[in-house]
């Protein structure tokens, strides 16, 4: 998997799942407690507030992507922009600033500002935006989205997000958001419920992922919780839930309360991934309780180089930052084992199969020489079998 770098801050796997706080500098906020509209006093309450109580990321909003709320044009939030600008300057924490817009010329004038991240809740609705990022050598959030600036997130099903963030592609510094959420076109909570149950879904597109479910009424229904106030408890049932199933950033209205979960969920989840001591080189990445569905996911985002069919009672992994020779080993004992291997655009190795199998692939990468890859996958294997 891709790790994606905000301001020096590694997001991916292998690293600590990272809090993004909510900073609303625009009055039309859902919930009013994360709205700021001084610069210097949100420089504040990120400096005494949300810093100390354990954020990793703040986002900005110019504007709310809730449809309830009329979608502003972009000279609103080149305005607005002019007017937070000053907040960059004004804070001494060393924090990574995120904005939160969907139009190219504002994430451009928002760089320009010192911010350090972009956060498209379009997803490259605007089609200058991917080219500002790259240009920029920026990281950026892709939201999943139809490509339309005036409605952002308006998707129902999980092959309609797939699609959509599939469409315009990715930078080499995207991370995906799949944007949970009931607002349109007759999606239901039982839509959210569906895509949440098949969260893992999204790690084949083999790039850091954020969640943002914080206070969302599809949670508050399953409690009886129809107010956005009482739904903390929910909130924070869902963010533990999240990490498991592979989120590496949690946006959230409650920092104090949504460090304090992720904490627990790193420490006390199944340690998952192996990195090099010198923390480069290659990487082993274990996908548990692997579905057919999964398998199919990163099957149709990726080529199937080698192996047979994946029957889902197998292990797998994926491995990254792998050399060519590497990878060439790897491929040879798939041709002559049920081993499936699935070559993915970032250069990664899905590989599923059985024990004995991927034992024979560990076997054979120590005797081509590629041993400390051979020692990562079969440190993984073995707490398994």
């Amino acid at each position: 998997m891709r790790t994606v770098e905000i301001d020096g801050l590694p997001v991916g796997d292998g690293h600590p799942t990272r809090v993004m706080s909510v900073l609303n500098m625009s009055s039309n906020s859902g919930y009013k407690p994360s709205v700021y509209l001084d610069p210097a006093e949100a420089a504040d309450a990120i400096e005494e507030t949300l810093v100390p109580a354990g954020a990793d990321i703040i986002d900005v909003g110019l504007q709310s992507a809730n449809p309830k709320y009329e979608s502003k044009p972009v000279e609103m939030e080149k305005d607005r922009l002019e007017e937070v600008a000053p907040l960059v300057d004004e804070l001494d924490a060393d924090v990574p600033l995120s904005l939160e817009t969907r139009y190219a010329e504002v994430a451009e004038e928002a760089i320009g500002h010192g911010f350090d991240l972009i956060n498209d809740v379009c997803g490259f609705a605007d089609p200058e935006m991917k080219g500002v990022v790259e240009d920029h050598d920026m990281p950026v959030v892709k939201m999943a989205s139809p490509p339309d600036l005036a409605r952002p997130g308006a998707l129902k099903t999980i092959d309609d997000i797939f699609e959509a963030l599939q469409r315009d592609g990715f930078t080499d510094r995207t991370i995906i958001d799949p944007a949970f959420g009931g607002w349109y076109d007759g999606k239901e909570f039982e839509d959210n419920w569906e895509m949440f149950r098949r969260l893992r879904e999204f790690r084949a597109f083999d790039r850091p992922m954020l969640t943002a479910t914080n206070r969302e009424d599809f949670l508050g229904d399953l409690a009886d919780q129809p107010e956005t106030e009482n739904q903390l408890a929910v909130s924070l049932a869902a963010a533990t839930m999240e990490v498991e199933r592979g989120a590496h950033i949690i946006r959230t209205h409650d920092t104090q309360e949504t460090h304090d979960v992720v904490r627990v969920a790193d420490a006390l989840g199944d340690e998952r991934t192996t990195r090099p001591e010198t923390d480069s080189g290659p990487t082993v990445s274990e996908l548990t309780d692997v579905s057919l569905r999964e398998v199919a996911r990163h099957q149709a985002l990726g080529e199937t180089v080698a192996g047979g069919t994946d029957d889902g009672a197998t292990l797998t992994f994926l491995l990254g930052d792998l050399t060519d020779d590497a990878r060439a080993s790897i491929r040879a004992v798939a041709e002559v084992t049920d081993v499936v291997v699935v070559e993915k655009d970032s250069g990664s190795l899905y590989v599923g199969g059985s024990a004995a199998a991927l034992k024979v692939v560990t076997d054979s990468l120590a005797e081509d020489g590629h041993r400390e890859l051979a020692g990562e996958l079969r440190a993984s294997l073995s707490r398994r079998v």
